[in-house]
């Protein structure tokens, strides 16, 4: 059986961008939130080329990376501040999809950190010594279990006392803030290990040149294998066939953005001191282009590019196990069906509960893996960490395309939901516009823009 044969007919008016989208089944809610993330940055870039005077990558200007939007350095710095908040928006696409909502994430989070100091500076670095190699592993574990057990018990009370989620989740937004400050008196611990605080990011904390183009050679091979996997698993079960070319088209352009992205991140410059520490670490002499003050590194330095932070790593690692975990399990079947009609997947035999308390536990679980990089990356615990977090991860699934009605979300679209807010915040701060008031108003406008946008597509598709 061909692949025309596989394929469904095209409609009779449908125009080429209608047959192209259909032939390599790209969501076109996708390409608008990529569109609209690529205007972003050109338009920070601009405003910053050209009313602030300032010089510009896109202009050829090599002074660039220390002011511009569009700069290794800038856009290395967006990718690790978007990983923690995008590790938790992946769980709040399925607490909105079942038609629930967590307003706790942001309390958890910060309770989480808080306990993963103390453990290890008053528990784990007097018991076993200062850099045991055992203590940052012991410290994840704890903070993934800690936070998976808050959310398991929150999914409790929800499920089983069928109190609404609204009013449990926000309780415990104010209980575990209560509890965080508590618990240590309102100090700051710090500071934390220092095999731990690598898990943040930073110059140590990154993959390299080297590590980084492996990784993507492994991630090109990867995604043809995943491509290759499904059209297989297609032809298996009757089901329509992409034509060579569009898959063929899909396959390249992914992995252009791999390479594209790896390029980025290897040409971001370890700083002098660090290239310091390193040549002092392995006991040889520092090379020329790490003493001069010269903006201009020479051939020897800038073999030293940070490379994929860790934080960036994890955040792809979870993408990858939630896009696997809604699309290829039982799990994510049950839970677009409970999202589509609670009533109608009770009556079908889902035990809609259990579902619910797996979920709010999961949820629980990815902010502690957000409290374990928060704290990595401050190298400290503090109060003020995952303040107000909860609203942007919920606003980042939102303008990722998840809909508040429920039984829509996507994995892909809340992390991009999220980088489109971490980029319009670090771009007002490039501007001048630093004032937390300023980035609140547009985060509040961009939600609501992003709710009118979802309530506008679903009327059309009806």
């Amino acid at each position: 059986m061909t692949d025309t044969a596989h394929r469904p007919q095209a409609p009779a008016q449908e125009g080429p961008i209608g047959r192209f989208l259909r032939a390599t089944e790209i969501d076109p809610r996708l390409l608008g939130m990529v569109g609209a993330l690529i205007l972003i940055w050109v338009a920070f870039e601009a405003y910053s080329t050209f009313a602030l005077g300032r010089p510009s990558m896109l202009l050829g200007a090599a002074q660039a990376d220390a002011n511009g939007f569009i700069t290794p350095r800038n856009l290395w710095n967006l990718s690790v501040q978007t990983a923690y908040i995008g590790i938790m928006a992946t769980g709040m696409v399925l607490v909105i999809i079942t038609r629930n909502i967590d307003l706790s994430v942001g309390s958890i989070m910060g309770m989480v950190g808080m306990y993963m100091g103390l453990l290890q500076v008053e528990w784990l670095t007097p018991s076993l010594g200062l850099g045991h190699p055992s203590i940052w592993i012991i410290t994840v574990i704890f903070g993934i279990t800690m936070g998976a057990l808050i959310g398991a018990f929150q999914g409790v009370l929800i499920a089983f006392l069928g109190i609404p989620s609204f009013i449990v989740t926000l309780g415990g937004l104010l209980v575990w803030r209560g509890a965080a400050f508590l618990v240590a008196g309102g100090k700051t611990i710090a500071p934390l290990d220092e095999n731990f605080a690598l898990i943040g990011g930073g110059s140590f904390g990154a993959l390299g040149r080297t590590g980084s183009w492996i990784f993507a050679v492994i991630a090109c091979l990867f995604v043809v294998w995943a491509f290759v996997g499904g059209r297989k698993s297609r032809r298996t079960h009757g089901f329509a066939l992409r034509p060579v070319w569009a898959e063929t088209f899909v396959i390249g352009l992914v992995c252009a953005v791999i390479i594209g992205a790896t390029a980025v991140v290897n040409s971001y410059i370890w700083p002098r001191g660090n290239i310091a520490k390193y040549y002092e670490a392995i006991g040889q002499e520092l090379p020329e282009c790490a003493k001069s003050n010269d903006t201009i590194y020479s051939d020897v330095c800038a073999s030293f590019g940070h490379g994929f932070a860790y934080p960036v790593l994890i955040l792809i690692a979870v993408a990858i196990f939630m896009t696997i975990l809604m699309t290829r399990t039982r799990f994510g079947r049950y839970v677009f069906a409970i999202g589509g009609n609670p009533e109608a997947a009770a009556l079908s035999g889902i035990n809609t509960r259990a579902m619910t308390v797996k979920i709010f536990t999961l949820m629980g679980g990815l902010a502690g893996i957000a409290a374990v990089i928060g704290a990595a990356r401050q190298n400290s615990a503090t109060n003020a960490m995952g303040n107000l977090d909860e609203l942007y991860v919920i606003a980042a699934a939102v303008v990722g395309g998840t809909s508040l009605a429920g039984g829509v979300g996507t994995i892909y679209g809340a992390i991009i939901g999220a980088l489109i807010l971490t980029s319009l915040q670090t771009g007002m701060v490039l501007i001048g516009f630093g004032d937390g008031s300023y980035q609140r108003i547009v985060i509040g406008v961009a939600l609501v823009l992003a709710v009118w946008l979802d309530i506008v597509y679903r009327k059309r598709i009806k």
